[in-house]
């Protein structure tokens, strides 16, 4: 008599939803309280749009409140598979209610240019669908300007400072499936404490680039706004010139240096601050290898520039070259010159620095300069190994050796990272766009730059006139790149959803 092979079917895996659901809900009810803030702006400059505000501030608070006090939990726990799920919903959840505001305002816009607007804040891409800002009132201003603020240290980091109650429940799971990087460090013992001192270093940080803008040619309402958008490295403006628009080079300087801050690991900041001292950064293999790269980046920019025929004044060879380059590889996006006319080697540097952005840990996108070490240091063992094939060789970063499967995770994720822009200039070029404005438009997307080439450059028209399809498609890219791609991608695996 033969033996059946019984194979044991897949289990599927058991996630708290009515926990997650009732989290979502405290979230919700969190971003109903920044939505206060544009209210209050309408209503001090007397503007129409406060009803839009109001309206959409009582859905998000109701919807808060029936999710988090309507539905019954009998375990709080969550584990890892919620801590990513929630991670990856709560930003979309968010943007779907805060594009509310765009939809219901004195300038309306369509769903998708809604959505597209509201996910390129809170991701701090920056890219936008209005072609005069200007003309849009102080409250939709504020409301743009601080969903970057808000989504560029993180909404779950946030989340986590002001609820206690999460760091026994999956907290260290969202902490590290949101913050960027490799590794991350545990500032202090709890999550919540540690959330709360990187946030006290941003706040501070934003406050007082506030109070310098504001002493310059800013009034207090634009200096509130760029200090949102500049710390967050996000990039949006309440002028159509961007920084341009005041023709300062006191505000480029003060902008620079804290975009330039703002691509730094605030763990590092956070331990300046509480005194180590300056010695910490310099120690940091990532924060001297940023300095090497702007400075570097900035002589070959000068080169360039000069060669073009560019340099009319001394501000032109020294302010508005190092501005680029902060404001691009920091993924901050905002502009105060025509670029595209310094060369084509210029543009090719500033592709460059979107792929591999600033530091990890930072408020910035791109891939970072912490995996691009990685990635130096495995090539050269590997060149080393071709030699001596029988040398053991480890990367090592800031004194201590990586181990095989953080090399292994860092190359997975940058190939993944270049499959991923491939695939989608592709499928842009499929909607109708020319070729280098589709793989510029997705770059740009997924490193949270918002700069754009072409069409959607300086000189044409903006994403405005991409069509929705592709909107939809970059908005999900923006989401991919801010949460560095695992925490996205790993939802569409059957693993994640099994046992």
């Amino acid at each position: 008599m033969s033996e059946q092979l019984h194979i044991p079917r897949t289990k599927r895996v058991f996630i708290n939803l009515p926990m997650l659901l009732r989290v979502l809900g405290w979230l919700l009810m969190i971003e109903a309280a920044f939505m206060l803030v544009p209210t209050l702006t309408c209503a001090i400059y007397q503007e129409p749009d406060v009803k839009a505000f109001l309206i959409t501030t009582a859905i998000t608070l109701a919807t808060g409140i029936g999710m988090t006090f309507g539905i019954r939990t009998y375990n709080t726990s969550m584990g890892k598979r919620e801590g990513f799920l929630l991670t990856s919903l709560v930003w979309v959840v968010f943007s779907f209610f805060g594009m509310i505001p765009y939809i219901l305002c004195s300038n309306p816009l369509t769903i998708t240019d809604a959505f597209f607007e509201t996910m390129s804040g809170f991701t701090t891409t920056g890219a936008t669908v209005y072609l005069n800002v200007e003309e849009l009132s102080h409250g939709i201003n504020m409301w743009r300007c601080l969903t970057q603020w808000l989504g560029g240290m993180g909404i779950i980091l946030f989340t986590l400072a002001v609820l206690p109650m999460l760091n026994s429940s999956g907290g260290i799971q969202m902490f590290n499936a949101e913050v960027t990087g490799i590794t991350h460090e545990k500032l202090r013992p709890r999550i919540s404490q540690t959330a709360k001192g990187l946030w006290g270093v941003y706040g501070m940080l934003s406050l007082i680039l506030c109070v310098l803008l504001w002493i310059g040619p800013l009034n207090f309402f634009d200096s509130i706004c760029h200090a949102f958008s500049t710390m967050s490295t996000g990039g949006f403006s309440t002028k159509n010139n961007s920084i341009a628009y005041w023709d300062s080079n006191y505000v480029k300087i003060i902008t620079t240096i804290f975009m330039f801050l703002g691509g730094v690991n605030f763990s590092l900041l956070y331990k300046v601050c509480h005194g180590e001292g300056l010695k910490s950064l310099f120690r940091n293999d990532t924060f001297r290898a940023y300095l090497k790269i702007v400075s570097l980046t900035f002589f070959a920019f000068v080169i360039a520039i000069v060669a073009n025929g560019q340099a009319h004044s001394v501000a032109d060879v020294t302010i508005d070259p190092l501005f680029q380059i902060i404001t691009t590889i920091t993924s901050t996006g905002l502009t105060a010159s025509n670029f595209e006319s310094w060369g084509s080697f210029v543009l090719t540097l500033l592709f460059l620095l979107m792929f591999f952005g600033a530091c990890a840990g930072s408020t910035s996108g791109g891939a970072k300069i912490d995996r691009m070490l990685y990635l130096l240091k495995n090539t050269s063992n590997e060149l080393y190994r071709s030699i001596h094939p029988n040398a053991i060789r480890s990367v090592r970063i800031n004194s201590m050796i990586m181990s095989p499967e953080t090399v292994n995770r860092v190359i997975a994720f940058l190939c993944i990272y270049v499959i991923i822009v491939a695939a989608g200039g592709i499928m842009l070029t499929a909607f109708g766009l020319p070729i280098v404005d589709s793989f510029f438009s997705v770059f740009s997307c997924v490193s949270n730059v918002g700069l754009g080439a072409g069409v959607t450059g300086y000189s044409g028209y903006g994403f405005e006139v991409l069509p929705d399809i592709a909107k939809w498609v970059l908005s999900v890219f923006m989401l991919i790149g801010r949460l560095e791609l695992f925490t996205v991608l790993i939802l569409f695996t059957p693993a994640f959803w099994s046992k």
